[in-house]
């Protein structure tokens, strides 16, 4: 695919004047809203077991009209971009106006920003091209070592271009392109068998992430996790003192903290956040941010899905409550400012609140120093699924990767840890913060009420005093 922008309106035979005019007269009596217009293509390969499983290719297109009063919403979508489902799009929204406040809010200010290429990464390399290097990881994966029974390696390449329009004539587009390439390996010996996974991903084309030093790397690292994985003990339950690693152990803050600093929750005073602003939430030291600015991050996006320019947000400052993750309509219901985070999966869907890449900053100890202030404990370098309630702050996540920490060294690794807590209590609980900052490799996805949106997230290596940790030692 050569063209690097597609002009929705024009491919509709609708001019810029009608569609404004259209956004005009739905919003005639609202507070805010948009016209969301998208087209998206998508491309995936998925090589298992010595062949090509399964290849897909999709493009859509629509538009998402949405009118807010208030509280209020009125969103009407439609995969024809048309005059005439504009305007039944616009008679289906219109009718929203409880809360009408009587004007129309300004537009987000103006941005120059451009963190990513406009380039499509799914016309390179070619469909052929990609075959061929998923042959080569699965080669290269299997002549690493005896032990390896399974490969899948997949790829997938996402090209999207968005223009959102506004009644006060505001326009502007983001053509905004994603991959991600990822390995899996089972290794086994006698009856045992045990899986390790790695991933790259981010905002650019496949040249980065399908060079050979990319790829290599991806499948040592996979397989370095099975054959630990090989080697695991029975992970043991208790109280202990934590250590996560820096980088992907992220995604334990990202949802133990990060959802519950949405703005949506916490005007509904349903997070565990609720009305806490400038008080002590975490121990001194602690710096979260969530940052939409880093070039060519999975995560990070020039302008979010309502048109605001993305911005580096601070969260929680040394320990103190500083600031909410904002959508346009949360921000005006809370008379605070926009911050870029307004999202959405698909013209499908409504923007809210969400986090893009959400970031622990470094502190000052050596990541040695702090596995060895440790006496009996837990290191946890990985991370699988887990599961967080935003009112209470609950969460339990899976460690893919861990090991015992005996009297200040890294010791045997264990199979099955579940780190259990508080996402508030446990913010309190860390007691040294590494200097080793690292973000994620560009892999992560986050889910709020049915909707799927990429995300990135880092942090150093941290120490969090006496968690609980179930275990699958008898």
């Amino acid at each position: 695919m050569s063209e690097h922008r597609i002009d929705l309106l024009a491919n509709a035979d609708l001019s810029e004047e009608q569609a404004i005019a259209l956004t005009k007269t739905a919003l005639a009596s609202a507070d805010d809203g948009e016209l969301y217009l998208e087209y998206t293509q998508s491309e995936g390969l998925v090589f298992d077991n010595g062949r090509l499983k399964s290849t897909s290719f999709d493009s859509s297109h629509g538009f998402g009209l949405r009118a807010v009063a208030g509280e209020a919403t009125g969103y009407a979508h439609s995969g024809e971009i048309s005059e005439a489902a504009l305007k039944r799009a616009s008679d289906a929204v219109k009718s929203v106006q409880d809360g009408y406040s009587g004007t129309y809010a300004d537009g987000p200010a103006r941005t120059n920003q451009k963190l990513y290429t406009d380039e499509n990464p799914i016309g390179s390399p070619s469909f052929e091209e990609k075959v061929q290097l998923l042959q080569k990881v699965d080669a290269y994966a299997r002549a690493k070592d005896p032990r390896v029974k399974q490969v899948t390696v997949s790829i997938v390449g996402n090209w999207k271009t968005v223009d959102i329009l506004r009644a006060d004539g505001y326009r502007v587009r983001d053509v905004r392109p994603l991959v991600r390439f990822n390995v899996s390996i089972v290794a086994g010996s006698g009856d045992r068998q045990e899986s390790g996974s790695f991933g790259l991903g981010g905002r650019e084309g496949f040249g980065e992430f399908v060079a050979e030093t990319s790829w290599q790397q991806a499948v040592d690292e996979a397989l370095r996790q099975a054959l630990v994985n090989l080697e695991a003990i029975p992970a043991p339950a208790g109280t202990f003192d934590v250590v996560l690693g820096n980088g992907w152990p992220g995604i334990l803050l990202h949802e133990a903290v990060g959802h519950g600093l949405e703005g949506d929750f916490n005007r509904k005073k349903t997070s565990a956040f609720a009305g806490l602003m400038g008080e002590r939430v975490a121990a001194k030291g602690v710096t979260i941010v969530d940052d939409g600015t880093i070039a060519k991050r999975r995560g990070s996006l020039s302008v979010d899905d309502e048109g605001t320019p993305t911005n580096r947000t601070p969260l929680i400052e040394d320990g103190i409550l500083v600031g909410y993750m904002q959508d346009r309509q949360n921000a005006r219901l809370m008379g605070m400012t926009p911050t870029g985070n307004g999202r959405r999966e698909s013209f499908e869907h409504q923007p809210m609140p969400r986090m893009t890449n959400t970031v622990m900053e470094n502190g000052d100890k050596d990541p040695q120093e702090i596995i060895e202030s440790v006496k009996d404990g837990i290191y946890a370098v990985s991370f699988g699924g887990g599961q967080v309630d935003i009112t209470s702050g609950k969460f339990v996540f899976s460690c893919t990767e861990a090991y015992k920490i005996e009297n200040g060294k890294v010791g045997a690794p264990i199979k099955g840890a579940m780190l259990i807590g508080n996402g508030p209590d446990a913010l309190t609980r860390v007691s040294m913060i590494g200097n080793d900052m690292k973000l994620d490799p560009g892999i992560g996805t986050c889910g709020k009420a049915g909707q799927g949106v990429p995300v990135g997230v880092g942090q150093p290596s941290m120490r969090i005093n006496a968690m609980t940790v179930g275990g699958t030692a008898t």
